[in-house]
Protein backbone atom coordinates (compact mmCIF):
# COMPACT_ATOMS: atom_id res chain seq x y z
CA UNK A 1 0.00 0.00 0.00
CA UNK A 2 1.27 3.48 -0.86
CA UNK A 3 1.81 6.13 1.81
CA UNK A 4 -1.27 7.93 0.46
CA UNK A 5 -3.30 4.77 0.92
CA UNK A 6 -2.00 4.36 4.46
CA UNK A 7 -2.91 7.96 5.29
CA UNK A 8 -6.43 7.48 3.91
CA UNK A 9 -6.84 4.29 5.93
CA UNK A 10 -5.67 6.05 9.09
CA UNK A 11 -8.14 8.87 8.50
CA UNK A 12 -11.02 6.43 8.06
CA UNK A 13 -10.11 4.59 11.24
CA UNK A 14 -9.72 7.78 13.26
CA UNK A 15 -13.16 8.97 12.16
CA UNK A 16 -14.53 5.58 13.14
CA UNK A 17 -12.93 5.91 16.56
CA UNK A 18 -14.90 9.13 17.03
CA UNK A 19 -18.06 7.01 17.15
CA UNK A 20 -17.17 6.11 20.72
CA UNK A 21 -16.02 9.58 21.70
CA UNK A 22 -19.44 10.74 22.78
CA UNK A 23 -19.80 7.98 25.36
CA UNK A 24 -16.34 8.03 27.01
CA UNK A 25 -13.26 10.21 27.42
CA UNK A 26 -10.17 10.05 25.20
CA UNK A 27 -8.12 7.87 27.52
CA UNK A 28 -10.89 5.25 27.57
CA UNK A 29 -11.58 5.00 23.88
CA UNK A 30 -7.84 4.80 23.25
CA UNK A 31 -7.93 1.36 24.90
CA UNK A 32 -10.99 0.32 22.90
CA UNK A 33 -9.63 1.33 19.51
CA UNK A 34 -6.12 0.00 20.00
CA UNK A 35 -7.52 -3.21 21.48
CA UNK A 36 -9.69 -3.77 18.41
CA UNK A 37 -6.83 -3.02 16.03
CA UNK A 38 -4.73 -5.57 17.88
CA UNK A 39 -7.48 -8.21 17.81
CA UNK A 40 -7.77 -7.71 14.05
CA UNK A 41 -4.03 -8.39 13.82
CA UNK A 42 -4.10 -11.37 16.19
CA UNK A 43 -6.93 -12.96 14.24
CA UNK A 44 -4.57 -13.75 11.37
CA UNK A 45 -1.16 -13.64 13.07
CA UNK A 46 -1.56 -16.37 15.68
CA UNK A 47 -2.36 -19.82 14.25
CA UNK A 48 -3.14 -21.30 17.66
CA UNK A 49 -6.28 -19.31 18.45
CA UNK A 50 -9.68 -21.00 17.97
CA UNK A 51 -11.96 -20.04 15.08
CA UNK A 52 -14.46 -18.49 17.49
CA UNK A 53 -11.82 -15.91 18.44
CA UNK A 54 -11.03 -14.88 14.87
CA UNK A 55 -12.37 -11.63 13.49
CA UNK A 56 -15.05 -12.99 11.11
CA UNK A 57 -16.63 -15.05 13.88
CA UNK A 58 -16.45 -12.21 16.39
CA UNK A 59 -18.27 -9.67 14.22
CA UNK A 60 -20.80 -12.15 12.79
CA UNK A 61 -21.91 -13.74 16.06
CA UNK A 62 -25.14 -13.09 17.94
CA UNK A 63 -25.73 -11.15 21.13
CA UNK A 64 -23.84 -8.07 22.39
CA UNK A 65 -20.61 -7.67 20.44
CA UNK A 66 -18.69 -6.55 23.53
CA UNK A 67 -19.05 -9.97 25.18
CA UNK A 68 -17.78 -11.69 22.01
CA UNK A 69 -14.75 -9.36 21.83
CA UNK A 70 -13.88 -10.00 25.51
CA UNK A 71 -14.15 -13.75 24.92
CA UNK A 72 -11.88 -13.46 21.88
CA UNK A 73 -9.32 -11.46 23.87
CA UNK A 74 -9.29 -14.16 26.55
CA UNK A 75 -8.82 -16.86 23.89
CA UNK A 76 -5.87 -15.02 22.34
CA UNK A 77 -4.16 -14.70 25.73
CA UNK A 78 -4.68 -18.42 26.43
CA UNK A 79 -3.19 -19.31 23.04
CA UNK A 80 -0.28 -16.85 23.39
CA UNK A 81 1.03 -16.98 27.00
CA UNK A 82 3.43 -14.11 26.23
CA UNK A 83 0.36 -11.85 26.06
CA UNK A 84 -1.10 -13.00 29.37
CA UNK A 85 -2.66 -9.99 31.09
CA UNK A 86 -1.81 -7.65 28.21
CA UNK A 87 -5.13 -7.40 26.36
CA UNK A 88 -8.04 -5.22 27.50
CA UNK A 89 -11.17 -7.04 28.71
CA UNK A 90 -13.42 -3.98 28.79
CA UNK A 91 -15.78 -4.29 25.83
CA UNK A 92 -18.74 -5.97 27.54
CA UNK A 93 -19.05 -3.47 30.40
CA UNK A 94 -22.50 -1.99 31.05
CA UNK A 95 -21.39 1.57 30.28
CA UNK A 96 -20.19 0.68 26.77
CA UNK A 97 -22.51 1.69 23.92
CA UNK A 98 -22.77 -1.64 22.08
CA UNK A 99 -24.28 -0.07 18.97
CA UNK A 100 -21.38 2.35 18.53
CA UNK A 101 -18.90 -0.41 19.36
CA UNK A 102 -20.41 -2.57 16.63
CA UNK A 103 -20.10 0.32 14.15
CA UNK A 104 -16.43 0.78 15.04
CA UNK A 105 -15.74 -2.95 14.74
CA UNK A 106 -17.42 -2.90 11.34
CA UNK A 107 -15.17 -0.13 10.03
CA UNK A 108 -12.04 -1.85 11.34
CA UNK A 109 -13.26 -5.12 9.85
CA UNK A 110 -13.78 -3.52 6.43
CA UNK A 111 -10.32 -1.89 6.43
CA UNK A 112 -7.88 -3.63 4.12
CA UNK A 113 -4.91 -4.51 6.32
CA UNK A 114 -3.40 -6.39 3.44
CA UNK A 115 -0.17 -6.61 1.52
CA UNK A 116 1.76 -9.01 -0.65
CA UNK A 117 2.39 -11.26 2.33
CA UNK A 118 1.68 -11.62 6.02
CA UNK A 119 4.75 -9.57 6.98
CA UNK A 120 3.71 -6.51 4.95
CA UNK A 121 0.19 -6.73 6.38
CA UNK A 122 1.72 -6.77 9.86
CA UNK A 123 3.86 -3.74 9.00
CA UNK A 124 0.74 -1.86 7.88
CA UNK A 125 -1.06 -2.73 11.11
CA UNK A 126 2.01 -1.60 13.01
CA UNK A 127 1.92 1.77 11.25
CA UNK A 128 -1.77 2.16 12.06
CA UNK A 129 -1.12 1.28 15.70
CA UNK A 130 1.69 3.89 15.89
CA UNK A 131 -0.56 6.46 14.22
CA UNK A 132 -3.25 5.90 16.84
CA UNK A 133 -0.75 6.14 19.69
CA UNK A 134 0.46 9.50 18.35
CA UNK A 135 -3.05 10.81 17.71
CA UNK A 136 -4.34 9.74 21.12
CA UNK A 137 -1.31 11.37 22.78
CA UNK A 138 -2.23 14.65 21.09
CA UNK A 139 -5.88 14.28 22.08
CA UNK A 140 -5.03 13.61 25.72
CA UNK A 141 -2.65 16.53 26.07
CA UNK A 142 -0.36 16.33 29.08
CA UNK A 143 -1.45 12.80 29.99
CA UNK A 144 -0.39 11.66 26.53
CA UNK A 145 3.23 12.24 27.50
CA UNK A 146 2.94 9.31 29.90
CA UNK A 147 2.89 6.82 27.04
CA UNK A 148 4.24 8.57 23.94
CA UNK A 149 7.50 10.28 22.89
CA UNK A 150 7.44 12.27 19.61
CA UNK A 151 8.68 10.11 16.76
CA UNK A 152 11.38 12.52 15.58
CA UNK A 153 12.92 12.65 19.07
CA UNK A 154 12.95 8.85 19.30
CA UNK A 155 14.55 8.57 15.88
CA UNK A 156 17.26 11.06 16.86
CA UNK A 157 18.09 9.07 20.00
CA UNK A 158 18.28 5.83 18.04
CA UNK A 159 20.29 7.29 15.14
CA UNK A 160 22.89 8.67 17.55
CA UNK A 161 23.22 5.45 19.59
CA UNK A 162 23.03 3.04 16.62
CA UNK A 163 21.82 -0.07 18.47
CA UNK A 164 22.89 -2.64 15.86
CA UNK A 165 22.84 -5.52 18.34
CA UNK A 166 22.82 -6.37 22.02
CA UNK A 167 20.56 -5.57 24.95
CA UNK A 168 18.33 -2.50 24.69
CA UNK A 169 16.72 -1.22 27.89
CA UNK A 170 14.11 1.41 28.76
CA UNK A 171 13.25 1.87 32.46
CA UNK A 172 10.05 3.83 31.75
CA UNK A 173 9.08 2.40 28.38
CA UNK A 174 5.62 3.94 27.91
CA UNK A 175 3.99 2.29 24.91
CA UNK A 176 7.29 0.86 23.66
CA UNK A 177 8.12 3.37 20.92
CA UNK A 178 11.86 3.31 21.69
CA UNK A 179 11.97 -0.43 21.09
CA UNK A 180 9.98 -0.24 17.85
CA UNK A 181 12.31 2.44 16.44
CA UNK A 182 15.39 0.49 17.53
CA UNK A 183 14.08 -2.58 15.69
CA UNK A 184 13.39 -0.47 12.61
CA UNK A 185 16.96 0.84 12.76
CA UNK A 186 18.36 -2.69 12.85
CA UNK A 187 16.25 -3.86 9.91
CA UNK A 188 17.07 -0.74 7.87
CA UNK A 189 20.78 -1.57 8.27
CA UNK A 190 20.23 -5.09 6.91
CA UNK A 191 20.19 -6.60 10.35
CA UNK A 192 17.78 -9.28 11.47
CA UNK A 193 14.88 -9.34 13.88
CA UNK A 194 16.36 -10.69 17.08
CA UNK A 195 19.71 -8.88 16.77
CA UNK A 196 18.60 -6.80 19.74
CA UNK A 197 17.11 -8.13 22.97
CA UNK A 198 14.48 -5.81 24.43
CA UNK A 199 14.09 -5.23 28.19
CA UNK A 200 11.71 -2.67 29.65
CA UNK A 201 9.55 -1.62 32.56
CA UNK A 202 6.47 0.56 32.96
CA UNK A 203 4.68 1.69 36.12
CA UNK A 204 1.24 2.41 34.63
CA UNK A 205 -0.86 -0.72 34.07
CA UNK A 206 -2.76 0.54 31.03
CA UNK A 207 0.40 1.88 29.40
CA UNK A 208 2.20 -1.41 30.11
CA UNK A 209 -0.53 -3.25 28.21
CA UNK A 210 -0.20 -0.81 25.29
CA UNK A 211 3.53 -1.53 25.14
CA UNK A 212 3.06 -5.29 25.10
CA UNK A 213 0.52 -5.03 22.28
CA UNK A 214 2.79 -2.63 20.40
CA UNK A 215 5.73 -5.05 20.54
CA UNK A 216 3.54 -7.99 19.54
CA UNK A 217 2.00 -6.19 16.58
CA UNK A 218 5.51 -5.35 15.35
CA UNK A 219 6.71 -8.91 15.84
CA UNK A 220 9.20 -7.96 18.58
CA UNK A 221 9.87 -10.43 21.38
CA UNK A 222 10.64 -8.44 24.51
CA UNK A 223 10.81 -8.76 28.27
CA UNK A 224 8.61 -6.07 29.77
CA UNK A 225 8.28 -8.00 33.04
CA UNK A 226 5.32 -10.09 34.14
CA UNK A 227 3.51 -7.03 35.45
CA UNK A 228 3.70 -3.28 35.67
CA UNK A 229 5.94 -1.92 38.43
CA UNK A 230 7.62 1.27 39.70
CA UNK A 231 11.28 1.26 38.64
CA UNK A 232 12.47 2.99 41.82
CA UNK A 233 10.49 0.75 44.18
CA UNK A 234 10.87 -2.53 42.29
CA UNK A 235 13.53 -2.90 39.63
CA UNK A 236 12.11 -5.49 37.22
CA UNK A 237 15.52 -6.29 35.74
CA UNK A 238 18.04 -6.59 38.60
CA UNK A 239 21.51 -7.39 37.38
CA UNK A 240 20.81 -6.34 33.79
CA UNK A 241 23.72 -4.58 32.07
CA UNK A 242 22.54 -3.10 28.80
CA UNK A 243 24.45 -2.22 25.67
CA UNK A 244 22.02 0.60 24.89
CA UNK A 245 19.57 2.51 27.08
CA UNK A 246 16.86 4.69 25.52
CA UNK A 247 14.60 6.62 27.88
CA UNK A 248 12.21 9.54 28.20
CA UNK A 249 11.52 9.68 31.97
CA UNK A 250 8.76 11.91 33.39
CA UNK A 251 10.14 15.44 33.70
CA UNK A 252 10.79 16.83 37.20
CA UNK A 253 8.79 14.08 38.93
CA UNK A 254 8.18 15.10 42.54
CA UNK A 255 6.16 12.11 43.79
CA UNK A 256 8.57 9.19 43.64
CA UNK A 257 9.74 6.37 45.90
CA UNK A 258 13.03 7.43 47.46
CA UNK A 259 15.34 5.22 49.52
CA UNK A 260 18.32 7.30 50.63
CA UNK A 261 20.40 4.12 51.05
CA UNK A 262 19.77 2.87 47.51
CA UNK A 263 23.08 1.66 45.98
CA UNK A 264 22.07 3.24 42.67
CA UNK A 265 22.83 6.70 44.09
CA UNK A 266 26.51 6.41 43.23
CA UNK A 267 26.95 10.15 42.64
CA UNK A 268 24.72 11.48 45.42
CA UNK A 269 21.21 11.07 46.82
CA UNK A 270 18.68 12.74 44.48
CA UNK A 271 16.39 15.36 46.05
CA UNK A 272 12.96 14.24 47.20
CA UNK A 273 11.25 16.88 45.07
CA UNK A 274 12.76 15.96 41.70
CA UNK A 275 13.57 12.52 40.26
CA UNK A 276 15.60 13.72 37.24
CA UNK A 277 18.94 12.58 38.66
CA UNK A 278 17.37 9.48 40.16
CA UNK A 279 16.47 8.39 36.63
CA UNK A 280 19.90 9.38 35.38
CA UNK A 281 21.72 7.39 38.05
CA UNK A 282 19.44 4.38 37.62
CA UNK A 283 20.29 4.41 33.91
CA UNK A 284 24.02 4.62 34.66
CA UNK A 285 23.65 1.59 36.94
CA UNK A 286 22.25 -0.37 33.98
CA UNK A 287 25.07 0.39 31.53
CA UNK A 288 27.36 -2.45 30.54
CA UNK A 289 31.15 -1.97 30.36
CA UNK A 290 30.85 -0.38 26.91
CA UNK A 291 27.22 0.66 27.23
CA UNK A 292 25.76 3.96 26.03
CA UNK A 293 22.51 5.77 26.81
CA UNK A 294 20.34 8.46 25.27
CA UNK A 295 18.01 10.20 27.73
CA UNK A 296 15.41 12.95 27.31
CA UNK A 297 15.59 15.39 30.22
CA UNK A 298 14.08 18.70 31.27
CA UNK A 299 16.42 21.62 30.58
CA UNK A 300 16.87 22.25 34.29
CA UNK A 301 19.00 19.12 34.53
CA UNK A 302 21.80 20.92 32.65
CA UNK A 303 22.18 23.80 35.07
CA UNK A 304 20.16 23.32 38.27
CA UNK A 305 22.02 24.16 41.48
CA UNK A 306 19.21 23.23 43.86
CA UNK A 307 18.97 20.38 46.38
CA UNK A 308 22.30 18.80 45.57
CA UNK A 309 21.61 18.32 41.86
CA UNK A 310 24.67 20.34 40.84
CA UNK A 311 26.87 18.03 42.91
CA UNK A 312 25.42 14.92 41.24
CA UNK A 313 25.84 16.47 37.80
CA UNK A 314 29.43 17.47 38.57
CA UNK A 315 30.24 13.96 39.82
CA UNK A 316 28.85 12.40 36.63
CA UNK A 317 30.90 14.78 34.50
CA UNK A 318 34.05 14.11 36.53
CA UNK A 319 33.45 10.36 36.12
CA UNK A 320 33.63 11.06 32.35
CA UNK A 321 30.19 9.54 31.75
CA UNK A 322 28.74 12.42 29.74
CA UNK A 323 29.61 12.22 26.04
CA UNK A 324 27.14 14.69 24.50
CA UNK A 325 24.40 17.15 25.47
CA UNK A 326 21.90 18.43 22.90
CA UNK A 327 19.65 21.46 23.49
CA UNK A 328 16.38 20.75 21.69
CA UNK A 329 14.13 23.31 20.00
CA UNK A 330 10.89 24.33 21.74
CA UNK A 331 7.45 22.81 21.03
CA UNK A 332 8.65 19.29 20.18
CA UNK A 333 6.54 17.94 23.02
CA UNK A 334 2.89 18.86 22.62
CA UNK A 335 2.19 17.21 25.97
CA UNK A 336 4.35 19.58 28.06
CA UNK A 337 5.59 23.17 27.83
CA UNK A 338 8.82 22.28 29.69
CA UNK A 339 11.91 22.81 27.46
CA UNK A 340 13.88 19.62 26.90
CA UNK A 341 17.36 18.41 26.11
CA UNK A 342 19.12 15.13 25.39
CA UNK A 343 21.90 13.60 27.46
CA UNK A 344 24.11 10.95 25.90
CA UNK A 345 26.06 8.91 28.42
CA UNK A 346 28.81 6.39 27.78
CA UNK A 347 30.99 4.03 29.75
CA UNK A 348 33.51 3.99 26.92
CA UNK A 349 34.80 7.19 25.32
CA UNK A 350 38.17 5.71 24.43
CA UNK A 351 39.72 4.85 21.04
CA UNK A 352 38.51 1.25 20.81
CA UNK A 353 37.05 0.17 17.48
CA UNK A 354 38.96 2.79 15.53
CA UNK A 355 37.13 5.66 17.20
CA UNK A 356 38.69 8.92 18.30
CA UNK A 357 39.79 9.16 21.91
CA UNK A 358 37.22 11.48 23.51
CA UNK A 359 38.05 10.87 27.15
CA UNK A 360 37.92 14.11 29.11
CA UNK A 361 35.73 15.81 26.47
CA UNK A 362 32.02 16.52 25.97
CA UNK A 363 30.29 17.42 22.72
CA UNK A 364 27.76 20.24 23.00
CA UNK A 365 25.11 20.67 20.29
CA UNK A 366 22.78 23.67 20.25
CA UNK A 367 19.80 22.57 18.11
CA UNK A 368 17.33 25.13 19.48
CA UNK A 369 16.82 26.80 16.09
CA UNK A 370 16.14 23.54 14.25
CA UNK A 371 12.86 21.83 13.44
CA UNK A 372 9.76 22.69 11.42
CA UNK A 373 6.43 23.83 12.82
CA UNK A 374 3.47 21.59 11.94
CA UNK A 375 1.10 24.13 13.45
CA UNK A 376 1.23 26.86 16.08
CA UNK A 377 1.85 24.41 18.92
CA UNK A 378 3.92 21.52 17.55
CA UNK A 379 7.36 21.29 15.97
CA UNK A 380 9.13 18.27 14.51
CA UNK A 381 12.74 17.56 13.68
CA UNK A 382 13.06 16.85 9.96
CA UNK A 383 15.10 14.03 8.49
CA UNK A 384 17.82 16.53 7.59
CA UNK A 385 17.83 17.89 11.17
CA UNK A 386 18.22 14.40 12.60
CA UNK A 387 20.95 13.53 10.09
CA UNK A 388 22.88 16.71 10.91
CA UNK A 389 22.81 16.17 14.69
CA UNK A 390 23.53 12.44 14.52
CA UNK A 391 26.19 12.98 11.85
CA UNK A 392 27.90 15.59 14.01
CA UNK A 393 28.03 13.16 16.92
CA UNK A 394 29.42 10.35 14.75
CA UNK A 395 32.05 12.67 13.26
CA UNK A 396 33.07 13.72 16.77
CA UNK A 397 33.22 10.12 17.94
CA UNK A 398 35.06 8.87 14.85
CA UNK A 399 35.11 5.31 13.59
CA UNK A 400 33.08 3.62 10.84
CA UNK A 401 29.98 5.81 11.29
CA UNK A 402 31.90 9.07 10.76
CA UNK A 403 31.32 10.48 7.27
CA UNK A 404 33.68 13.44 7.74
CA UNK A 405 36.29 14.77 10.20
CA UNK A 406 34.81 16.64 13.15
CA UNK A 407 35.11 20.42 13.38
CA UNK A 408 33.49 22.87 15.82
CA UNK A 409 30.75 25.03 14.28
CA UNK A 410 30.16 28.30 16.17
CA UNK A 411 26.54 28.55 17.19
CA UNK A 412 25.88 24.84 16.63
CA UNK A 413 28.46 22.50 18.14
CA UNK A 414 31.66 22.48 20.12
CA UNK A 415 33.82 19.88 21.83
CA UNK A 416 34.82 21.15 25.28
CA UNK A 417 37.47 19.78 27.60
CA UNK A 418 36.71 18.85 31.17
CA UNK A 419 38.83 21.75 32.45
CA UNK A 420 36.60 24.27 30.68
CA UNK A 421 33.46 22.59 31.98
CA UNK A 422 34.86 22.87 35.50
CA UNK A 423 35.43 26.58 34.93
CA UNK A 424 31.71 26.87 34.14
CA UNK A 425 30.74 25.14 37.39
CA UNK A 426 29.76 21.93 35.54
CA UNK A 427 26.85 23.70 33.87
CA UNK A 428 26.14 21.82 30.63
CA UNK A 429 24.00 24.28 28.65
CA UNK A 430 25.21 23.88 25.03
CA UNK A 431 24.76 27.57 24.13
CA UNK A 432 27.36 28.46 26.75
CA UNK A 433 29.98 26.45 24.86
CA UNK A 434 28.87 26.59 21.22
CA UNK A 435 28.44 30.37 21.33
CA UNK A 436 26.82 32.39 18.56
CA UNK A 437 26.91 31.50 14.89
CA UNK A 438 29.41 33.31 12.68
CA UNK A 439 28.21 35.36 9.74
CA UNK A 440 29.69 34.64 6.34
CA UNK A 441 31.99 37.68 6.64
CA UNK A 442 33.19 36.72 10.10
CA UNK A 443 34.08 33.21 9.00
CA UNK A 444 36.59 34.54 6.43
CA UNK A 445 37.89 37.47 8.51
CA UNK A 446 41.38 37.03 10.02
CA UNK A 447 41.31 36.69 13.79
CA UNK A 448 43.54 39.75 14.42
CA UNK A 449 41.33 41.94 12.22
CA UNK A 450 38.17 40.63 13.86
CA UNK A 451 39.49 41.37 17.38
CA UNK A 452 40.46 44.89 16.33
CA UNK A 453 37.07 45.51 14.69
CA UNK A 454 35.08 44.17 17.63
CA UNK A 455 37.19 46.20 20.09
CA UNK A 456 36.44 49.39 18.16
CA UNK A 457 32.73 48.52 18.08
CA UNK A 458 32.72 47.91 21.82
CA UNK A 459 34.49 51.19 22.61
CA UNK A 460 32.07 53.05 20.34
CA UNK A 461 29.15 51.54 22.22
CA UNK A 462 30.73 52.50 25.54
CA UNK A 463 31.01 56.11 24.29
CA UNK A 464 27.40 56.08 23.13
CA UNK A 465 26.29 54.64 26.47
CA UNK A 466 28.13 57.42 28.33
CA UNK A 467 26.53 60.07 26.09
CA UNK A 468 23.03 58.68 26.68
CA UNK A 469 23.68 58.52 30.41
CA UNK A 470 24.59 62.23 30.43
CA UNK A 471 21.44 63.11 28.48
CA UNK A 472 19.28 61.22 30.98
CA UNK A 473 21.01 62.85 33.95
CA UNK A 474 20.52 66.36 32.45
CA UNK A 475 16.80 65.77 31.90
CA UNK A 476 16.31 64.36 35.39
CA UNK A 477 18.02 67.44 36.86
CA UNK A 478 15.60 69.69 34.93
CA UNK A 479 12.66 67.72 36.32
CA UNK A 480 14.03 68.09 39.88
CA UNK A 481 14.44 71.81 39.34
Amino acid sequence: MTQTGITELQDVLWKAAAKLRGSMDASQYRDFVLGLVFLKYASSAFPGIPETARWPAVVAGSGPIGARIDAAMAAVMRAEPSLDGALPMIFGAENVDQRRLADLAGVIGDARFTGRDRESARDLLGEVYEYFLETFARAEGRRGGEFYTPKSVVKLLVDVLEPYKGRVYDPCCGSGGMFVQAEKFVLSRRGRSGDIAVHGQEANARTWRLARMNLAIHGIAGDLSARHADTFYEDAHPGLLADHVLANPPFNMSDWYRDTGDPRWRFGVPPAGNANFAWMQHIVSKLGPRGAAGVVMANGSMSSRQSGESGIRAAMVEADLVSCVVALPPQLFRTTPIPACLWFLSNDKGPEGGRDDRRGQVLFVDARSMGTLLDRTERVLTGDDIARIAGTYHSWRGGPSASRPYADEPGFCRSAALEEIRDHGHVLTPGRYAGAAETAGEASEPVRDRVERLTKELLTRFDESARLEQVVRTRLERLDG
